[in-house]
């Protein structure tokens, strides 16, 4: 019989604090990271913020070295620190942030899941699909770009009363993945497709949700028409039951800021 572990599940941001802790501050630090993810999302750049003080005597910490101390303290976790900068007291990691890219990555032509090269496991939606309606999918999605109430499109949550659900859509653009080493020299016959989404802030699962609708089109299974209904609902119990897309797919790419942001107070 196979125990179940008792060991808490940590995600990034419980491995950046436990890393900043080691690093002996004067103070007790707090992360503030700009975007959360769902469990299964994976995240290829994200930012955050933290208020740190080191010990009496000591000179503040540079970018580059407190960058090379936590990337020390984090490894052997699949985490990586890009950078660190001096930012103004008044900066936030998550208010301030101007856009935010996914990524959702879908393979066509994969008959069971087994059959996917084990490099992509759980990064991608496999589909059984051979061919997608690409130019149906291209039309959808540029019929989601643009300022609307998005509140089909988001799953229920604690924060529902709360957040607007009017949202502007930058970017909502479907175009072909680049060729991967196995894909080119063993798995000719799967295709790789990358639909991105460009937004300030989006509302819980709207990418998941979007995506799902926009495969359901490639499909044949949904029509534009049908889109334009569930956009005009502006009720999340609208939402087609079973129709969303799976997190493993899903990749936060970029979150963008106004250069003005990360410039250090001069008057600090």
């Amino acid at each position: 019989m196979k125990v179940p572990s008792l060991r808490p599940v940590l995600g990034i941001q419980n491995y950046l604090e436990n890393a900043l802790q080691k690093l002996r501050l004067e103070n007790e630090p707090s992360l503030f990271i700009s975007s959360r993810t769902d469990t299964g999302v994976h995240a290829l750049c994200n930012s955050a913020h933290v208020d740190i003080q080191r010990k009496s005597g000591k000179p503040p910490f540079t970018g580059p070295i407190l960058t090379e101390a936590l990337n020390f303290h984090l490894k052997p976790e699949p985490i990586s620190v890009l950078g660190a900068y001096r930012v103004a007291d008044t900066f936030h990691a998550r208010y301030r942030a101007l856009t935010r890219t996914y990524v959702y990555r879908l393979v066509t032509g994969v008959p069971h899941h087994t059959q996917l090269p084990l490099a992509e496991k759980n990064l991608c939606w496999p589909l059984r699909d051979t061919e997608l309606n690409i130019r149906a999918m291209q039309e959808a999605a540029s019929m989601l770009v643009g300022t609307h109430d998005f509140s089909t499109f988001r799953a229920l949550s604690s924060e529902t009363p709360i957040k607007n659900p009017v949202k502007t859509l930058l970017l909502a653009q479907l175009q072909t993945g680049q060729e991967s080493f196995l894909q080119r020299h063993f798995h000719r016959n799967l295709q790789f497709l990358e639909l991105t989404f460009t937004s300030r802030s989006f509302l819980y699962k709207q990418v998941r949700r979007m995506t799902g609708v926009l495969v359901a089109i490639g499909q044949g299974r949904l029509s534009i028409s049908q889109l334009q209904e569930l956009l005009e609902a502006r009720d999340s119990l609208a939402y087609p039951q079973n129709m969303c897309a799976p997190p493993c797919g899903l990749f936060l790419t970029r979150v963008e800021y106004d250069e003005s942001d990360l410039l250090p107070d001069p008057q600090a």
